[in-house]
């Protein structure tokens, strides 16, 4: 995390904003070459794609153009995954900040270009690169849009075809689920290519909340919280000489420890779920500036609520 941070101070200024726009623009530029390939005759695609040999024997440019490549065939099911990846991205943008977000995607595509130098080491790989067949996209690094949101936003709502409502961790369950069905049955065929595909692909997303994660300062909080609740019920209990404390509205956390229920409760409530540290000891709690008075929020709505004025 502290790595994270240094980097952010150093070189948060050249984060681009909007990266999601730039995204999808990309994928409508590869739209537009597969049309032109399709009716036009043109092979625009197969002179952008990734190609590691080729790339080697000075066709310098494949190192960038390659991210035009159309992750698939496009249907009304495409534009609705671009429209969703539009909507996550965006969100996940002003959650995370502009600086975050582009190392996200930016790990994401390094490791997709590494794989595909690890691909060209084996015999299948080599057979397609040197058919120049254009097996490597952005559509797994758009997948880890997807992905990085269910595990910030694991509890959002998203309706499901439109019409069932579903919490995102599930689709996101059930997405990796499908992957590794689809790498097994790959490999019992013999094609490979597949599950490398998708391991160094998402590798950027195992990498990321590495970096991100400062599990120590998070085990030694999570000890300091259990530690306050025991000193908390042991100190405000029935006969205790600091039951009385913190009565009204004006007594900081304990005056908020008696509000939401006295002795043996809860400090801290999030206003749009109402969930309380006892409820689940491992949210954590903020007061959202924007809002008019003093409303505190769970991480989960922190950034997702409306802001009360």
């Amino acid at each position: 995390m502290e790595f994270i941070n240094k980097l952010e101070r150093k070189f948060g200024k050249y984060a681009i904003p909007h990266l999601t726009r730039y995204i999808i623009l990309t994928y409508v530029i590869g739209y537009i070459f597969y049309f032109l390939d399709a009716y036009a005759g043109t092979n625009i695609l197969y002179w952008i794609s990734l190609n590691p040999q080729l790339i080697m024997q000075g066709q310098v440019w494949r190192i960038f153009s390659w991210l035009v490549t159309p992750p698939t065939q496009l249907s009304i099911f495409s534009v609705i995954m671009l429209f969703c990846y539009y909507q996550l991205g965006s969100v996940l943008e002003r959650a995370w900040g502009n600086f975050r977000y582009n190392v996200y995607i930016i790990i994401g595509l390094l490791t997709t270009f590494a794989g595909a130098f690890i691909i060209n080491l084996t015999p299948l790989g080599n057979i397609y690169f040197v058919l120049n067949y254009p097996i490597v996209s952005t559509y797994y690094v758009a997948l880890s849009i997807f992905l990085g949101f269910a595990i910030t936003f694991p509890e959002q709502q998203m309706l499901f075809m439109f019409l069932i409502p579903i919490k995102i961790k599930w689709l996101a369950i059930v997405d990796v689920v499908y992957l590794a069905w689809q790498s097994i049955s790959q490999l019992v065929k013999g094609n490979y290519i597949t599950l490398l595909l998708i391991i160094c692909s998402l590798a950027g997303t195992i990498i990321y909340f590495i970096l991100t994660r400062d599990f120590r300062r998070q085990y030694r909080n999570r000890q300091r919280q259990k530690q306050f609740y025991q000193s908390m019920n042991r100190g405000y209990g029935p006969g205790r000489s600091g039951a009385g404390r913190g009565q009204g509205t004006g007594g900081g956390a304990a005056g908020r420890y008696a509000s939401y229920g006295g002795a043996g409760g809860a400090i801290h409530k999030c206003t749009v779920c109402g969930q309380t540290e006892k409820d689940d000891p491992t949210l954590e709690f903020r007061f959202c500036s924007r809002c008019s008075g003093n409303h505190e929020y769970c991480n989960k709505h922190l950034f997702t609520h409306t802001h009360i004025k």
